[in-house]
């Protein structure tokens, strides 16, 4: 009962774990938050400081989404109700603290998507990989790794009703993709105006 209770409060601290400005910090003199977009996600880093970088910040930030809805879903029997409600509550801590950090004030936080893949890759591995399909897909035609975030966040809810039938589920992606839309709203506005940074030039 302890660890049941304990859990969520971890999921938050290691969400909040920046691990774009952690590793900018050790390994270059480059302050992330100052830099390029000024986000401490993958994206911005491998843009910045080179893609051995990204791709450690890349893998951090999908960890910390995994590593405590894995422990949850250890803790839980998958057949109960309230499994679901739990798994959500862990993953959307996770989820909460990589964008908004307490380690930060609670500010300068990522946009979530590599944390929330993390989350769905314990949940539904099924959804996910639509969801990564979808993003690969729309990295090819568009070229840009904002709208490819964006139309995956579209259809992971979707993805995982189809694939889990549960509704508790469902709403904890559609709530994370509500908020990844959100923290990309800047992006959003660049898209839309045509100035928004491709991947390859």
């Amino acid at each position: 009962m302890i660890k049941l209770l304990i859990l969520p409060f971890f999921a938050y601290l290691l969400g909040s774990i920046p691990w774009g400005l952690v590793l900018t910090r050790l390994f270059t003199s480059i302050n992330i938050r100052q830099e390029g977009s000024g986000n401490i996600g993958a994206t911005n880093v491998r843009r910045v400081a080179g893609t051995k970088l990204g791709i450690l910040t890349l893998a951090g930030d999908v960890l910390k989404g995994a590593v405590p809805v894995w422990l949850a879903v250890s803790l839980t029997d998958s057949n109960e109700l309230w499994a679901a409600f739990y798994l959500s509550l862990v993953a959307f801590a996770a989820f909460m603290g990589h964008l908004y950090p307490i380690y930060m004030k609670f500010k300068n936080g990522g946009k979530g998507v590599a944390t929330a893949a993390g989350c769905f890759a314990v949940i539904s591995p099924p959804a996910l990989g639509v969801a990564i399909l979808v993003f690969i897909l729309f990295v090819c035609g568009f070229n840009r790794v904002s709208a490819a975030s964006l139309a995956a966040a579209a259809v992971l809810p979707v993805a995982v009703w189809k694939a889990t039938g549960s509704g508790v589920l469902t709403g904890c992606a559609a709530a994370t993709s509500v908020f990844i839309g959100f923290r990309h709203k800047e992006n959003i506005k660049r898209l839309l105006s045509g100035t928004e940074p491709t991947i390859w030039k």
